[in-house]
């Protein structure tokens, strides 16, 4: 693609600005690792909405949900969007609770609800497992896909686009801390999605596709329903009955656990109060779901008139790495398209997806490794700023090992399938720790290494030609994992009495799980309701899948579906102001 001087100026002033924060925040990340990692636990709910989103919003993502589209049509994306009901269940029932742990980072929570060998071994090992190994394949991902962009916008070879991606990253995020990552995700995110926006409008105008009316002609109509086939009900089953009733709940997904985790958790115990927890998550969850999708899936769909066949990419672009070309890739080759000015804006945007998801998951990663593991198990005496100074040399190290990790995948669909099967079967126990006395660290060591076996196993069985579907595999591993684990929380020991007690007293769980241990905490605040946030779960999901297929029904012109969505919108939103005005009654704790 050609890069007139227009474009290479907005690129530059992008990355200029975006660094600003970096230099800002520097000697306050430097404090403590309270600021590098937390923000000093003063983050507004605004800032900690949108930090989420735009760290959810990589350069993987569109590709991703381009792959979807192109290969099944727009019901496909329930793989993903079926996680709202894991969102929404963070906001109502989760967020309070995980900013009332005030812990450091989600795996210190082990050593607050657990107790004894097997909770400091639970904590160490995930602190390894999760921080480096699974962080590291998660931003391979996203430099898989940032490598088929600057192939096919620059052509660049991998290693040139790595090169240059890493050394700007591991800059920024080992200097900036998590106040840093937070301002310039909000900066970031306005191009990322101004940049999208582009994409869809240029490639609408093209002769081909004849705007919006001449694709929604041109496109077969079985690739444009939102909801399956329900004729072909093997295909409904594995598009929409399972991600809406397994795969939500019983898959570990990071930006998707159930019961909140990872970075989400990260900036959720960044935030200044209880309600910023909440607040934030929520807008996360709509602008998450309500927002971005439709420019993802209005490119992806002009793309199957394009390039109808994976050749018609090569064709455009010979001078493209043939090992690259995937369906995920017809994404970035829609960007040839742009015009002078707005594809260096689209370039800068995508450059500024890569950045805010790389910089969260360096500086959540760290976190795990210094905090959890580095300061826990090693080295317990040291200063702060020491532990600042290894947070930042451990930061330029998880970037190298990202960027080894990166030549040994194939495409942003293969990738975000093996993170589920990894995580299948875990999600109920994340539910379920915070409700119920009895779990213990042996159950989540269990859970672990069951989900983890089994997948292996379908890995190595597939290998060896097995034909083994993602459906089967999921339920088998759903089912064996949880027998594992409930077996094993009742055969083992609970955490001991003064450590459930102290978790009571700090964190109020409802419901009646801790029926044992209440009598024994003495007077604390009131739990959390459960039959209210239940219901401000069902409002906040109806709110935004209403809004979702609001859009979609606008768009394809189905008016009469649009104003019935638009009604279940206005109820719905009114509904989830009141659920969370009566968060905050009288005696109620938001600090």
């Amino acid at each position: 693609m050609t890069f007139a001087r227009i474009d290479w100026i907005i690129i530059a002033a992008s990355i200029i600005i975006s660094f600003l924060p970096a230099i800002f925040f520097a000697r306050r990340a430097s404090q403590n690792t309270t600021e590098f990692f937390t923000s000093g636990r003063a983050a507004p709910w605004w800032l900690v909405g949108i930090s989420m989103v735009a760290t959810t919003f990589s350069t993987d993502t569109p590709n991703l949900v381009t792959n979807m589209v192109r290969e099944k049509g727009v019901a496909e994306n329930w793989a993903w969007w079926s996680f709202l009901l894991t969102g929404m269940m963070t906001v109502f029932f989760y967020a309070r609770m995980w900013r009332r742990s005030r812990v450091l980072t989600d795996l210190e929570f082990y050593e607050i609800r657990y107790s004894g060998k097997a909770a400091r071994m639970l904590r160490g090992f995930r602190a390894v497992y999760l921080g480096l190994f699974f962080n590291c394949f998660i931003m391979a991902t996203v430099n898989l896909a940032a490598a088929k962009i600057g192939n096919i916008v620059l052509g660049w070879p991998t290693w040139q686009t790595l090169l240059v991606c890493s050394v700007m990253t591991i800059f920024f995020a080992s200097v900036s801390g998590l106040w840093g990552v937070l301002v310039t995700d909000t900066l970031q995110f306005g191009i990322t999605m101004t940049g999208a926006f582009a994409v869809t409008y240029f490639a609408l105008k093209q002769p081909e596709i004849g705007g919006l009316h001449g694709l929604l002609e041109k496109v077969p109509a079985s690739s444009l329903h939102m909801l399956p086939d329900f004729g072909n009900w093997s295909s409904a089953l594995v598009v929409f009955v399972i991600p809406l009733t397994v795969q939500w709940w019983s898959v570990w997904y990071p930006g998707a656990e159930p019961g909140g985790g990872s970075y989400i958790a990260q900036r959720m115990l960044a935030s200044k109060t209880e309600k910023d927890a909440v607040i934030g998550t929520l807008l996360f969850n709509v602008m998450h779901y309500a927002l971005r999708p439709w420019p993802w899936i209005l490119t992806a769909l002009a793309s199957t008139i394009i390039y109808p066949q994976l050749a018609d990419i090569g064709k455009t672009f010979p001078y493209v790495d043939p090992s690259l070309i995937g369906h995920d890739m017809a994404y970035p080759a829609m960007m040839k398209f742009l015009p002078a000015g707005f594809l260096g804006l689209v370039v800068a945007g995508t450059l500024a997806a890569y950045r805010s998801t790389i910089e969260t998951h360096l500086n959540w990663g760290t976190s795990y490794l210094v905090h959890d593991f580095y300061r826990r198990f090693m080295k317990k005496d040291g200063t702060e700023k020491h532990y600042v100074l290894v947070g930042r040399l451990t930061t330029a190290g998880l970037m190298f090992c990202a960027v080894l990790f990166s030549y040994l995948l194939g495409t942003a669909k293969d990738a975000f399938e093996l993170i589920l099967s990894v995580g299948a079967g875990t999600g109920l126990l994340y539910l379920l720790r915070w409700f119920w006395w009895r779990i213990n660290a042996w159950s989540e060591i269990s859970a672990m290494v069951g989900s983890f076996v089994l997948a292996l196993g379908f890995f190595v069985a597939r290998k060896n030609g097995m034909e083994i579907s993602s459906t089967t595999s999921l339920l088998l591993t759903v089912a064996f994992t949880t027998v594992v684990w409930v077996s094993v929380t009742l055969l083992t020991a609970p955490a001991d009495k003064e450590t459930l007690v102290k978790f009571y007293q700090l964190v109020r769980p409802s419901g009646p799980g801790w029926k044992a241990v209440v009598g024994q905490a003495g007077a604390v605040a009131p739990a959390d309701g459960i039959a209210q946030a239940m219901l401000g779960w069902v409002l906040g999901c109806s709110f935004v899948y209403s809004a979702l297929f609001g859009v979609g029904a606008f768009l394809y012109g189905h008016m009469g579906q649009f104003y019935a969505c638009l009604t279940i919108v206005v109820i719905s939103g009114i509904g989830v102001y009141k659920v969370l005005q009566g968060f905050w009654t009288e005696g109620a704790d938001a600090n």
